[in-house]
């Protein structure tokens, strides 16, 4: 066991913790599916594929891209627009689009940031473009989301999300708000909305209807967020390929998605490159040594969801007929809309100054397993098998000091500098 040498620092992490089907704030709110991986893996083509697989077996469906990159029109062949429309029977599509977003769900706010802007001097151009805050795409986002729940006109929505960085900042959007909101205005409510009052007349500043649109704001973020956290009704699937980065990445999208709450029901793997089609002693057959170890791994990371894999077409991918057989490939035998995995298999609790870091070991006995942190991952080894788990970056501030194993979970130990293990 290997102890890192780390200064503390009593920080917390951001905890979410799912919701129950009792506190979902809609009625019959629909299946919701979200697609996040690195930028490149193919998510959209998988989010799209995944929409129209469902759609055809009856369900209708929304696919909603929330990437800015949007890719999604060119995946279903269709021209798409900011607002829903139907592309083939019973699915319906949209690419969010910030500007709009921001005329239709966040009027009075822009307006607010124009008018200061302006009063500050600032020109029309640049005012425009710095009235669109850091949040807002993943704000409008959740807001069209909120939209298509309070309507409840369908039965499955597919969320092809921006890469995994920005999905983070989208699903952690709702608590951040609610801390801007009470340090951007630590005053009582009704003392914002008259001095906001008085400031609009005297200055033109819309600060109080800008304050009661932010209420009404985060109040719907609050409801989709509470949606998101439900795994019988939210379900991430993380989209990656047989590649040493792209894997990383989803490694570390899987640490942060399970830490806050959220619930990831399967790993899909892109572009697998079919090894019955691939000659010996071609150009190819490296890569394909090399796509059957990234394989291993990824089952080795991800277990015990379950691995979705998807076949390399070895041609672009476009138009109902290749989407579909994405789709079949996905999902064969299955229901798209199932949920396919929804046990948390990572959660990290606090214990006084120290944190308890839980890792599902289903079957495993406290004699095959061995336990070092390395830098920023913790190397788990489980007989002849090796498991790499990306550390939460908080916990660079703490080392381990005890892992042991109850239950099927390895409870692992991490304490500030200087402090004895209590376990």
């Amino acid at each position: 066991m290997i102890v890192a040498s780390r200064s503390p620092l009593p920080l917390a992490p951001p905890m979410l913790f799912p919701a129950s089907d009792d506190d979902v704030p809609f009625d019959d709110a629909p299946r919701i599916l979200l697609f996040t991986g690195k930028g490149g893996t193919g998510k959209t083509t998988c989010a799209a594929a995944t929409a129209q697989h469902a759609a055809r077996q009856g369900h209708k469906t929304l696919v909603l891209s929330s990437d800015p990159a949007h890719s999604l029109a060119d995946a279903l062949d269709q021209e798409l627009g900011p607002e829903a429309r139907e592309v083939r029977d019973r699915l319906f599509a949209q690419e969010v689009d910030l500007y709009y977003s921001m005329k239709k769900h966040w009027g009075h706010m822009r307006e607010l940031m124009l008018t200061v802007f302006r009063w500050q001097g600032v020109d029309q151009i640049a005012a425009e473009e710095l009235a669109a805050l850091p949040g807002m795409n993943e704000g409008s986002v959740l807001l069209w989301l909120e939209e298509a729940l309070r309507e409840a006109d369908y039965d499955l929505i597919v969320v092809d999300s921006a890469p995994t960085g920005e999905t983070l900042t989208l699903l952690t959007l709702p608590q951040v708000t609610q801390w801007w909101l009470a340090k951007a205005f630590p005053f009582q409510k009704m003392a914002v909305k008259s001095l906001g009052f008085g400031v609009r007349k005297a200055t033109g500043i819309p600060l109080d209807k800008g304050y009661e649109e932010l209420e009404v704001i985060f109040e719907k973020l609050e409801r989709v967020q509470q949606v998101l956290a439900t795994p019988s009704t939210t379900s991430i699937r993380l989209v990656t390929n047989p590649e040493k980065m792209v894997i990383e990445e989803a490694r570390r999208a899987f640490t942060y998605l399970q830490l806050y709450g959220y619930g990831v029901d399967s790993v899909v793997v892109n572009r697998v490159l079919p090894e019955e089609e691939v000659p010996a002693d071609s150009f190819f057959e490296g890569y394909v040594e090399s796509q059957r170890e990234y394989l291993e791994e990824i089952e080795q990371s991800f277990r015990p969801l379950p691995i979705l894999q998807v076949p390399h077409l070895g041609e672009e991918v476009f138009g109902a007929e290749r989407l579909g057989r994405i789709g079949d490939a996905m999902y064969a035998e299955r229901n798209p809309t199932d949920v396919f995995y929804d046990e948390p298999t990572f959660t990290v609790e606090e214990d006084g100054d120290a944190y308890v870091l839980n890792l599902r070991l289903a079957f495993a006995t406290e004699a095959d397993v061995d336990v070092r942190q390395l830098g920023d991952q913790l190397v788990v080894q489980v007989a002849n098998q090796r498991s790499n788990v990306i550390l939460p970056n908080f916990l660079n501030y703490y080392h381990m000091t005890n892992a042991a194993l109850e239950e099927g979970w390895l409870r692992v130990r991490f304490t500030p500098d200087g402090e004895a293990s209590s376990n």
